[in-house]
């Protein structure tokens, strides 16, 4: 029989679920479990963290995640790799290795890969005349000043691999991509080459239906009434083979479903050009995937196609883009809409007539079709309504204001304003998302390794 690596994604996103992972790990007959913590604005945050005390900006539920499961992943000989470093890995790592000495878990080595963040390199590209032009407009990023938060490229997946090599327990590491994860311990047990770019775009097409938890297995299924105990929803596990076909399946006695239709759902999301799939191993072709039901809960993909890399990798930034800050209330009872409507018009003429004036402005009537505006009808006279207002301006003291506006409507505003939720709003930070492209060549990455 050829052999099989079997690898489970137990975090979809930072906020996921907290037990799944440790399902996962307790049902065991998995080799690999990987945990994906990482999005644009987390690393923004993670920065800001950082920023206040150096021994942040990781994802610390993963710390919390190996305080339960440690001991069982080195019982059982499964290997992590997370992007749960975030912007700082080896703090991290620091993390991980107390939680094993206060376990009494012997021989933990830990591996981390940084060289992702390269924030403080900025100015060294600036010098260098690139433009780090947006892809979605063209603008350079230093054509106006900003105030940066973050950036970050997208690792090549050898990083995580030579990490593996070293036979590390856990792989930690900042910015990869999501299929990344699992295509590492592919390339890692089954030595593909390179520019294997058939084998490559397999294991990012199985990295890709996993990344994202249970949205393989029926979670956010267009037919959720169809999937049994969504609350026990199993997560993926993907059986793949060394000539790059796969099995996703979950572990038995687990909720949800593994059909073909639930495989393509996750195919789709987020997927962009379906012949271009591209990622900094390979550019992986979407319309050469074949699937096929193995049996119950296993769906079999094959067939897949893949073309070389490009020359460059894709920046993710992050900068401060002004202040937002929401409001809500809650209207009951005859003409709830027109109520709504009316403390709406109340407070941004109070406002106007203080002198505030604001970049935009939105008032949203939740119950009377706002989600489906100009498609659905609104109820005629709904019995009550969620009326949420928000602003948006450079001027963080013009947004503060504006919190102050929505709770003297519940005694100067018209009757039926039965809730006041979440307190007077506070302004926040808007972080606006800047993808870039930068020469491969300018990206370097370490991997360094401790053990306890």
């Amino acid at each position: 029989m050829s052999k099989l690596v079997r690898i489970a994604n137990g975090q979809g996103f930072w906020g996921d679920s907290i037990d799944a992972p440790v399902r996962l790990v307790e049902a065991g007959n998995i080799d690999y479990l990987t945990l994906d913590y990482l999005a644009e604005v987390t690393l923004s945050i993670m920065q800001k963290q950082r920023r206040k005390d150096p021994q942040l900006g990781y994802a610390t539920d993963f710390v919390d995640l190996m305080k339960r499961v440690l001991p069982q992943l080195k019982a059982k000989g499964i290997r992590v790799v997370a992007n749960a470093g975030g912007v700082n890995p080896e703090a991290c790592r620091s993390a991980v290795l107390e939680v094993a000495r206060k376990l009494g878990v012997k021989g933990v080595k830990i591996a981390t890969v940084t060289g992702d963040d390269v924030l403080g390199r900025l100015a060294e590209f600036k010098a260098q005349g690139l433009k780090l032009a947006n892809m979605d407009t063209g603008e350079g990023l230093f054509d106006t000043p900003r105030d940066i938060l973050s950036a970050n490229v997208y690792l090549q997946t050898q990083a995580m691999v030579e990490a593996l090599d070293t036979g590390a327990d856990i792989v930690l590491t900042g910015r990869c991509t999501d299929p990344g994860l699992t295509l590492a311990p592919l390339i890692h047990e089954f030595k593909w080459a390179a520019d294997d770019w058939n084998r490559l775009a397999a294991g990012t097409v199985a990295g890709h239906i996993l990344e994202c938890g249970a949205q393989s297995t029926g979670g956010n299924f267009s037919r959720w009434w169809e999937v049994p105990e969504l609350w026990n929803v199993g997560y993926p596990i993907a059986e793949c083979s060394e000539d790059g076909a796969f099995v996703i399946t979950k572990h038995a006695g687990t909720g949800g479903l593994v059909t073909v239709d639930t495989v393509s759902e996750q195919l789709v999301y987020e997927m962009g050009d379906p012949q271009n799939y591209i990622t900094p191993d390979v550019v992986a072709d979407f319309t050469s995937i074949r699937l096929e039901q193995a049996g119950p809960d296993r769906v079999r993909v094959s067939g897949i196609q893949g073309k070389p890399r490009t020359p460059f990798l894709k920046v993710s930034g992050a900068y401060l883009k002004g202040y937002k800050a929401t409001g809500q209330l809650v209207l009951s009872g005859p003409r709830a809409l027109e109520k709504a409507r009316l403390c709406a018009d109340i407070v941004w003429r109070r406002l106007k007539a203080s002198g505030f004036v604001y970049e935009h402005t939105d008032a949203e009537f939740l119950g009377a079709s706002t989600v489906h505006a100009g498609i659905a009808s609104a109820p005629a006279d709904p019995a009550e309504i969620v009326l949420r207002l928000s602003v948006k301006d450079p001027d963080r003291k013009k947004v503060e204001r504006f919190g102050r506006e929505i709770a003297p409507l519940v005694t100067a505003g018209p009757a039926g304003v039965t809730g006041f939720a979440g307190g007077r709003p506070k302004a926040q930070e808007i972080v606006a998302y800047w993808p870039a492209l930068l020469p491969r060549e300018l990206v370097t990455w370490r991997v360094s390794v401790e053990q306890v």
